[in-house]
């Protein structure tokens, strides 16, 4: 489905967090919206991954909440092809803020922070992460205290319903 983008992906090196942002975008001018198929949920199709990176082309058919995560040292830039998608970094004893992007633009995260992402229905976005991703940490609040679990880097991340209610209102922006 995706065209090659072994051009994009040859760095040599590991990226900072706007680099991979501006990947991010370089790999999304060359998908066809048209020819995605759009039954399901959604899916994570894998751009490339090498030693320096790894990309995503993430379609939400549906609406769907990552819950609060971390990338296990990698970076992330995040470039929105179709539809809404907000970020929010893990913020303690300060307001909420959501960010919302939508077609057209991009944003970075670094590698040692945890954020969540809350996807419209019908967004299609593309995520670039340096290094590749090795694993996954999800947190939740357990018995009143902040949690991390580790997950496999290619499995999505579950909502995280108890963090998010604690943390209070969300101030979007």
């Amino acid at each position: 489905m995706a065209p090659s983008l072994d051009d994009l992906a040859d760095t040599g090196r590991t990226l900072a967090p706007e680099e991979c942002a501006e990947l991010a975008r370089a790999a999304a001018a060359r998908i066809d919206l048209a020819v995605l198929p759009r039954e399901g949920s959604g899916s994570f199709e894998l751009l490339w991954r090498n030693e320096h990176s790894e990309a995503w082309l993430n379609t939400w058919w549906e609406a769907r909440d990552t819950g609060f995560h971390d990338h296990g040292g990698s970076c992330v830039g995040v470039f929105v092809i179709d539809g809404r998608a907000a970020n929010e970094a893990l913020t303690v004893g300060g307001p909420r803020r959501v960010r919302s992007y939508g077609p057209g633009e991009s944003f970075a995260f670094r590698a040692d922070g945890i954020h969540r992402m809350d996807h419209d229905a019908g967004a299609v976005t593309v995520h670039v992460y340096s290094p590749p991703i090795a694993s996954i940490g999800h947190y939740e609040l357990v018995d009143d205290e902040l949690r991390r679990t580790a997950g496999p880097a290619d499995e999505g991340s579950p909502p995280s319903p108890r963090l998010h209610e604690a943390l209070g209102p969300e101030v979007r922006a």
